[in-house]
């Protein structure tokens, strides 16, 4: 992840524009604008870590805000174990980075770095439990674009903290042939020979098949990668076979409803890939504090 790129100082600039951080008026009217401090964020559960790159950034867009309006709080410095790092599971009660500036800075950007560094310790905390629930198999574990809107780029990254494959970035980074585009385009068929001419050099066209017509339909007409979605790992492994003898080498992806119970069955049907929309859509943020103090240094 590059913490540095204008795409994440965007997002992390909302975020604390959001909060009207540069507002804080409890904070200004009770803290001693001179006073330095140190934050420790600590893990409440164990946990796999990610987010730690955001924290820097927050502050330094922070302190520059302060700057501009006439008030400089000095420099800051965020200091982590160098075992701990962003996709390192840790335990609970664990220290995973300790801040050290102005108090009142700190205490303004507090909740908007927990809150983000929570949301993607859940993603990658979540993603690691599917990627230890294959273990073993030739499967890898992928995202997708079920997403907060405008945290994309942090909920993939924190999925890639968890082991898992990034997927799509958005709709221009590949092309995926759905349902409705089926629907829409006149049939399996017409739709796949439309997209094969017309893709550009490179990219590879992948079909999602829900059913055994359609699957005969993708492999007749050279499906480039298949997504095999909603089907039972039995199916799902029929399916395979089939696909390696008619298109040997062609990726296999299942979809689906994919939890931690049936994931693996899944990965054992011979797949390449699965698809799991919950590692973004429904992990549950992890327990994060941060223990402020004061600090002479």
């Amino acid at each position: 992840m590059d913490w540095k790129s204008k795409r994440i100082r965007t997002i992390l600039e909302a975020a604390l524009a959001e909060d009207k951080v540069a507002n804080d008026v409890t904070t200004a009217l009770t803290i001693d604008k001179g006073l330095r401090a140190s934050g420790t964020i600590i893990a409440r559960e164990d946990c796999v870590v990610s987010g730690l790159g955001c924290i820097p950034v927050i502050l330094d867009i922070f302190s520059k805000m302060s700057a501009a309006s006439g008030a400089p709080l000095g420099r800051f410095q965020v200091v982590s174990h160098p075992e701990i790092f962003d996709g390192v599971r840790v335990k609970k009660g664990q220290s995973l980075a300790v801040i050290r500036h102005n108090a009142s800075a700190i205490l303004s950007c507090e909740r908007v770095t927990l809150n983000l560094m929570q949301r993607m310790s859940g993603i990658a905390t979540l993603t690691n439990e599917f990627v230890k629930a294959i273990a073993g198999t030739k499967a890898k574990i992928l995202d997708t674009r079920k997403t907060i809107p405008g945290l994309r780029a942090l909920d993939k990254y924190a999925v890639s903290c968890g082991g898992g494959v990034n997927h799509r970035l958005d709709l221009q980074d590949g092309i995926l042939i759905k349902n409705n585009h089926i629907s829409l385009g006149g049939g399996l068929p017409a739709t796949l020979e439309r997209a094969l001419k017309g893709r550009k050099a490179g990219q590879i066209v992948q079909v999602e098949v829900r059913s055994q017509a359609e699957l005969e339909q993708a492999i007749a007409g050279g499906a480039e990668s298949i997504l095999l979605d909603n089907m039972k790992p039995a199916v799902v492994k029929k399916a395979v076979k089939q696909i390696r003898a008619a298109l040997p080498g062609v990726p296999i992806e299942a979809s689906g409803n994919m939890n931690l119970k049936t994931v693996r069955d899944y990965a054992l049907a011979g797949v390449d890939f699965i698809s799991v929309g919950a590692l973004t859509h429904s992990a549950v943020a992890v327990d994060l504090s941060m223990k402020i103090t004061a600090d002479v240094y």
